[in-house]
């Protein structure tokens, strides 16, 4: 314990505060009556957390949420932000899940599983935030568009800048490739990519697949080093 305290010492002094800081942070979090701690969260950086009347996030034990550059392995243009207004909308992260610089934003619900990975500059939204309005184009400036819930499973892997759009079901253990949008359901144990995304590699399809070489980069314990 006191070497790994004195190698953080000589590595990166600055997290010494950094962590105090944010414990601070997550005891004032946990005072918010629409926020429920079901656990330890380990708060790096400051996120943005708005979460209005009427509406709820749920953070399990061992959620991670990492909204500083410094140690970061690429460019993180802003940090965590985790926004409900409309009442009766929620936003659940599951035990053990990381977050970095991601924006996830709920109308209505947007559940993330257990032991996800979700990198940096990730958009995960329910809803458009406005009708489409044909028929009468002023009335987007004062719309709110249709939600439709948003699910992430379990040990979900998301690169950065990937974008979930509204009704996705995304399934265990499933890899989604950096900058990817993600409109339709991607099953379980697959790996998806592109603009639509799409499934590429299906661990699924049978016991004896092969897994695609492996080079990306692995996480570290204080998740220095997320899915690309």
């Amino acid at each position: 314990m006191l070497g790994r305290l004195f190698q953080v010492l000589r590595d990166d002094p600055g997290r010494i505060p950094e962590r105090i800081w944010g414990e601070l942070l997550g005891l004032r979090l946990a005072m918010r009556r629409n926020v429920i701690r079901e656990g330890r969260v380990v708060l790096i950086g400051n996120p943005l957390i708005d979460i209005r009347r009427g509406c709820k996030l749920v953070l399990g034990n061992g959620v991670m949420l990492t909204s500083k550059n410094r140690g970061y392995h690429l460019n993180m243009p802003s940090p965590v932000k985790l926004f409900a207004y409309l009442p009766g909308a929620e936003i659940r992260i599951g035990d053990e899940t990381r977050i970095a610089g991601a924006c996830i934003n709920a109308h209505k619900s947007v559940v993330i599983g257990k032991r996800c990975l979700i990198a940096a500059n990730c958009q995960i939204m329910d809803s458009n935030g406005h009708d489409l309005s044909f028929h009468n184009l002023p009335n987007r400036f004062e719309s709110i568009g249709p939600s439709v819930p948003v699910v992430i499973e379990d040990d979900v892997w998301i690169g950065i800048n990937c974008i979930v759009l509204p009704g996705v079901r995304i399934g265990r253990g499933a890899v989604i490739s950096a900058n990817s949008v993600v409109c339709s359901n991607i099953p379980p144990m697959a790996i998806a990519r592109g603009n639509p995304a799409q499934v590429i590699f299906d661990y699924g399809d049978g016991d004896d697949a092969d897994e695609p070489e492996d080079t990306g980069q692995r996480t570290d314990g204080n998740h220095r080093s997320v899915p690309r």
